[in-house]
């Protein structure tokens, strides 16, 4: 399991490791991830969670038989990882991003937004409300729009028995923890809306933080390039067992999700003569 991820600034950062490895008397880097690079952190780390969400995206779009190039994606959330979604959404993928929301609000463009464009504006502001080039929307109608990919990037419980039905997209992935109640699970199956779950489909940060473990012990460390590299195979791997997991037992993904883990710890128990 990877360290925990600290987002704090680099003194408070260096106090924690050097408090650390007072205690433990030895050097040990690893013991906080999502460190800035002077700091032994990762190459990668910071889009790390986008990028691995975007990944899972190209391979459920692989197995549903879709170019992903001019696909409508609309992000709820334009925090560090729904604005991250957006950038590599189009940048990677070629999806058309026409709508993005923050928590006073959405924009939506049936164009397309401009990635730059909008993080300007942002940072200008602090909010993505007037922004010039979009209509002003509500968070609640850019979940039901009628895109090819929604990614609730935001906050939890945002997808529920109440507007489920009422959702259009073909692919949802599921960038933030537990935006899907079970409720809605169950309409999203009967309509045959393609979930990633949530802890596949965000678990980029994770994996990228292990590899900044890894890095740290060794005192070697990997270009931005390298862990992207590793970090599509880790994901595409992960997203193949739960694909098939699910088309083998015939349930959603999400339950597969759940199988294909539950299955690797009891094999694991198995192996040491536990079970």
């Amino acid at each position: 399991m990877p360290a925990p991820d600290v987002n704090t600034n680099p003194q408070i950062m260096a106090w924690m490791v050097d408090e650390y490895e007072k205690v433990r008397g030895y050097h040990e880097p690893g013991v906080i991830t999502g460190k800035p690079l002077e700091l032994g952190g990762s190459a990668g780390r910071g889009p790390a969670t986008a990028l691995g969400g975007v990944i899972t995206i190209r391979e459920a779009a692989k197995r549903m038989n879709l170019a992903t190039d001019g696909l409508t994606c609309a992000v709820q959330g334009f925090g560090n990882v729904g604005s991250a979604a957006h950038k590599l959404a189009a940048e990677v993928l070629g999806l058309k991003v026409v709508a993005v929301s923050d928590e006073f609000g959405a924009i939506y463009n049936s164009n397309g937004l401009n990635y730059d464009e909008v993080a300007q504006h942002m940072r200008r502001h602090g909010r993505l409300e007037g922004f010039a080039n979009a209509d002003s929307i509500t968070n609640s109608e850019l979940l039901e729009l009628d895109v090819d990919i929604l990614a609730p990037a935001a906050i939890e419980n945002q997808l529920t028995g109440a507007n489920a039905h009422r959702v259009k997209a073909k692919i949802m992935a599921e960038f933030a923890n537990g935006p899907t109640t079970p409720d809605a699970d169950d309409i999203f199956r009967d309509n045959g809306t393609y979930i990633i779950p949530d802890f596949l489909c965000n678990a980029g940060g994770v994996i990228v933080s292990y590899f900044e473990m890894v890095q740290n012990s060794y005192q070697f460390y990997w270009t931005e390039a390298e862990v992207n590299q590793r970090l599509d195979a880790k994901m595409s791997t992960a997203f193949a067992a739960v694909h098939n997991m699910a088309q083998e037992m015939g349930v959603t993904n999400r339950v597969a999700a759940y199988l294909v883990a539950v299955n690797r710890v009891a094999q694991a128990a198995r192996l040491r003569g536990w079970v």
